[in-house]
């Protein structure tokens, strides 16, 4: 199932559900759509703060649903991820997010959201820049207008001309893209809302977690039998992710290549999208085709009508 694609003068819904941001930050993005083109909608609790969390539970979850149900709405966007959104979970009706698809996009904690979404209803989310992200960075503004915008395909996730991809397995695998940052995929393992990898493309990033914690948290999805069910892997950025001394620890490469490239099923590692810059937007839940002979992933089915 796809949503509409975003047209000049359509209202982007702003909702905050993980961590609180500073009013001064928000307004900032807010402004900076509004010059793009995009009218703006925004949730009741995005300056509500709740101890670490943008609101209750229940006030972060009433916004996200009342997006989907407004009908002036055409796209959701999130303001940060941070910490909570997996708390939200009890409290979506994904009946009313079924019958209202929309454009909805994040990363980082809300890879919970982008998943379940995707997995409960069959709409595909996106994992891409949220309002206080750098949107204005040159490809990252790039990617996030021609997915949003236009319903051309088949296309090609290309990162820029100079930050080439890595094809740590060649081969050819097709499936749908799912997953986003590791921890929180981690976190779905033995709840309702488990993650399902089978057949699927997993694409994994991450920020300021140390090798053995990268190790640990992929140990785990392959002892849950989530690593050897995917057909491939596209791996993001991992930012922040290295020691200062390796003494006494597997660098981030090792950790990779036994969790993952040991497994021979096609990988394609260094894609720019995660924690950092240039940001591209990854349709969760699209069908595509990695070729980690030419370095390719091409997105075969539209993600916008």
């Amino acid at each position: 199932m796809i949503a509409n694609k975003l047209l000049p003068g359509d209202t982007i819904g702003i909702v905050s559900p993980a961590s609180p941001e500073d009013r001064n930050v928000i307004d900032k993005g807010i402004k900076h759509l509004e010059t793009l083109g995009f009218k703006i909608k925004l949730g009741k609790s995005i300056y509500s703060r709740t101890g670490f969390l943008a609101g209750s539970d229940e006030e972060r979850a009433l916004d996200l649903m009342n997006m989907f149900l407004d009908p002036q709405v055409s796209m959701i966007l999130c303001i940060r991820g941070g910490y909570g959104t997996m708390r939200l979970l009890p409290y979506l009706d994904f009946d009313i997010i079924k019958a209202n698809p929309k454009i909805f996009m994040g990363y980082s904690d809300i890879t919970t959201l982008l998943n379940i979404i995707y997995q409960k209803t069959g709409l595909i989310t996106f994992h891409g820049p949220m309002l206080t992200s750098n949107i204005s960075e040159k490809y990252t503004l790039n990617s996030f207008l021609e997915t949003i915008t236009k319903s051309t395909y088949p296309y090609t996730l290309n990162n820029p001309y100079y930050l080439p991809v890595e094809c740590s397995v060649r081969g050819i695998s097709e499936g749908s893209i799912i997953g986003g940052n590791l921890c929180l995929l981690c976190s779905t393992l033995g709840t309702p809302y488990e993650i399902d990898t089978k057949g699927k493309i997993l694409f994994l990033e991450e920020i300021g977690e140390a090798p053995y914690k990268i190790d640990r948290m992929l140990t785990q999805l392959n002892l849950s039998g989530k690593l050897s069910e995917c057909s491939g892997f596209i791996l993001g950025q991992f930012k922040g992710c290295g020691l200062s001394n390796y003494n006494r620890s597997f660098t981030l490469d090792e950790v990779l290549e036994t969790q993952i490239f040991s497994l021979k099923k096609p990988t394609i590692n260094h894609i720019m999208s995660g924690h950092s810059y240039p940001k591209l937007t990854l349709p969760i839940g699209a069908k595509a085709r990695i070729d980690s002979t030419l370095g390719k992933i091409v997105i075969l089915d539209p993600v916008l009508q």
